[in-house]
């Protein structure tokens, strides 16, 4: 098994504190938003032997197994990350399968470089991902049902919003939200910014549920995603909590500290909050408008203490261990690859010892035993 060494991303929206904090680092003054654990390309993580994408492709069946190859090909399919968000990051959603294949084929042909800033699909995979909180942890999911956001908007009293009530009231709910979405991102740049305006002063001045669209416009003033986001539900989390995403949904996170697990793909389409790129014709395709539970998972306890997160995907698997002090050590020897990192208290796994923010890359069938005291989250694929 190998320690790794992994990449911090300094988006704009990150903590300053909240990644240095738990690794034990002083901060640097400059947001952490994201650390990589895994082999995408956009940021993999190294090891004593070489770069993971290196060691994975010089034995791809050594290092992940002969069952994950024959399911997902020769590389590492999931990508786990903890996450440090201190300001809303953009309102956006993520293809399934064949929606990524056929855009980012597309876009190959057309000759887009995946740099771009007007490049949709970095990859060929979807997206589905799992967040669970490690802190309090605020975000926005899925659609609320279009009667419960027509009595939000009509609570402002802004007159620019009842063309929105109007047909959220009196639409059947996918026409409804598809058209308000549609006209909230694509009409004139400065009606938007003034019904925007008047939106934010009317959720300062009510505060209660509004106070957190308040907040998100004072991240973004005149961005149509502030009118976006009010579609959606509001989700609060306490920490061990978590959401999984699944294609088309919209969704945003907007603070607090987790660790994330999805499928390796870097393929998002963005719906606001941002002043990157946003391609209304590429996104309408990709959201599903219908209104869903924003349902907060908790961990089902397995026999040897392991607490599983459960998803409907197979490319990712993720559970927590708590240890204490004078347990016994739990064995996760497994026919599949593993990243296992920890986030409290001091971890031993096999011969390395993880403190808080550390990681380890174990390769399928390695014998594997845990013990010490403190949180180790554990991400895998199903077997």
């Amino acid at each position: 098994m190998d320690l790794l060494t992994n990449t911090i991303r300094p988006y704009a929206w990150g903590s300053t504190t909240a990644i240095a904090e738990l690794i034990g680092e002083r901060p640097t003054g400059e947001p952490q938003a994201e650390m990589w654990m895994g082999a995408h390309p956009g940021a993999p993580s190294r090891t004593p032997r070489g770069s993971l994408p290196d060691v994975i492709a010089a034995d791809p069946e050594r290092e992940l197994g002969a069952g994950t190859v024959a399911r997902f090909g020769p590389r590492l399919p999931f990508l786990l990350k903890l996450l440090a968000a201190a300001s809303p990051l953009s309102l956006q959603v993520h293809p399934d399968l064949v929606q990524a294949r056929e855009g980012y084929e597309a876009e190959q042909r057309r000759g887009i470089a995946l740099d771009a800033p007007d490049r949709n699909y970095k990859d060929a995979n979807h997206k589905p991902e799992l967040i669970c909180a490690l802190t309090d942890f605020e975000g926005l999911c899925g659609f609320r049902p279009a009667a419960g956001t027509a009595d939000l908007f009509d609570g402002l009293q802004v007159p620019a919003l009842a063309p929105y009530v109007e047909a959220l009231r009196t639409l059947p709910e996918e026409d409804a939200l598809r058209q308000v979405l549609t006209a909230v991102l694509t009409g004139d740049s400065e009606e938007t910014a003034r019904t925007v305006a008047a939106t934010a002063a009317a959720c300062e001045r009510l505060g209660g549920r509004y106070e957190v669209y308040a907040r998100i416009a004072r991240h973004f003033p005149s961005d149509p995603g502030v009118l976006a986001s009010m579609l959606l539900h509001h989700v609060r989390l306490a920490p061990g909590e978590a959401l999984y995403l699944s294609a088309g949904v919209p969704h945003a996170y907007l603070r607090g500290l987790g660790v994330e697990l999805m499928s390796t793909s870097d393929n998002v389409l963005r719906c606001g909050l941002t002043p990157k790129h946003v391609d209304v014709p590429e996104l309408l395709k990709v959201v599903r408008f219908a209104s869903c539970g924003s349902e907060v998972l908790t961990p089902r306890a397995l026999p040897d203490g392991e607490e599983l997160y459960e998803t409907p995907v197979d490319e990712f698997r993720l559970s927590r261990l708590r240890l204490t002090d004078g347990s016994a050590g739990v064995d996760l020897t497994r026919p599949a690859p593993q990243v296992l990192l920890c986030t409290e208290g001091g971890v031993r796994v096999g011969e390395l010892k993880l403190g808080p923010g550390a990681s380890v890359f174990v390769p399928a069938g390695e014998r594997t035993e845990v013990s010490g005291s403190g949180t180790l989250f554990r991400a895998t694929v199903s077997c």
